[in-house]
């Protein structure tokens, strides 16, 4: 399974970078915002930087129209910054419509926003590289976000979809874990989500009593 952050913190993806776990990067006008990144040229070149930090891996590019050619117009210039930059489209009749126009001029794409087992069908069905359900947002409303990983997983499994399964909303060490129990491709999170993986109890007691006899025999 592959570890992406959900991020436009360049300080955070180059943290992941550096323990070796980093696949690739999420994000969205919201997460741009968050850094203070303003203006579609500084927008463009925040993303290249993502995309120079993170190396082979997939840097996923939202569009923010929502309309079939305000899409398609966002998309090709989000795919011109970088060979490995996937375009983010949302789960809408013209967003189905611009994935199957991306798929079909070699454009990769992350449907997003999707919440159905029907969603992920119509995204595979289009041709999407990625489909990102968002398990957090489901259980927040009192449903089971890891009820529809494993629905999705097992429909593309049977169907033979090359779509792949990209959890989102991930909001624990936990969600994490049980994607991969699921069968999830990617998990995409926050880097304390990832680094929450570290922690237990008994690494830490252990760690400390080995210390405390190497002190005892080494002074």
């Amino acid at each position: 399974m592959k570890f992406f952050l959900d991020t436009a913190n360049l300080q955070q993806i180059q943290e992941a970078a550096s323990m070796g776990i980093l696949d690739g990067v999420t994000t969205n006008p919201s997460l741009m915002a968050k850094e203070g990144i303003k203006g579609q040229d500084n927008v463009l070149q925040h993303y290249k930087a993502i995309c120079d930090i993170v190396g082979h891996g997939d840097v996923s590019a939202e569009v923010i129209s929502t309309d079939f050619a305000g899409m398609v117009r966002e998309g090709e210039i989000l795919a011109s910054i970088h060979e490995n930059i996937v375009v983010k489209v949302p789960m809408i009749k013209d967003g189905i419509k611009a994935i199957r126009y991306f798929t079909d001029n070699g454009i990769r794409t992350n449907c997003t926003l999707v919440f159905s087992a029907g969603q992920a069908i119509l995204a595979a069905k289009a041709g999407a590289t990625y489909v990102s359900p968002f398990i957090g947002r489901i259980d927040d409303i009192g449903g089971d976000g890891m009820d529809l990983i494993t629905q999705i997983v097992h429909i593309y499994g049977i169907q033979g979809f090359e779509t792949e399964v990209l959890a989102a909303s991930i909001r624990s060490p936990l969600h994490i874990i049980k994607c991969a129990e699921m069968g999830a491709d990617v998990v995409t999170c926050p880097l304390s989500a990832i680094e929450g993986l570290f922690n237990h109890p008994l690494t830490d007691s252990g760690l400390q009593k080995f210390l405390e006899d190497y002190k005892k025999v080494n002074g």
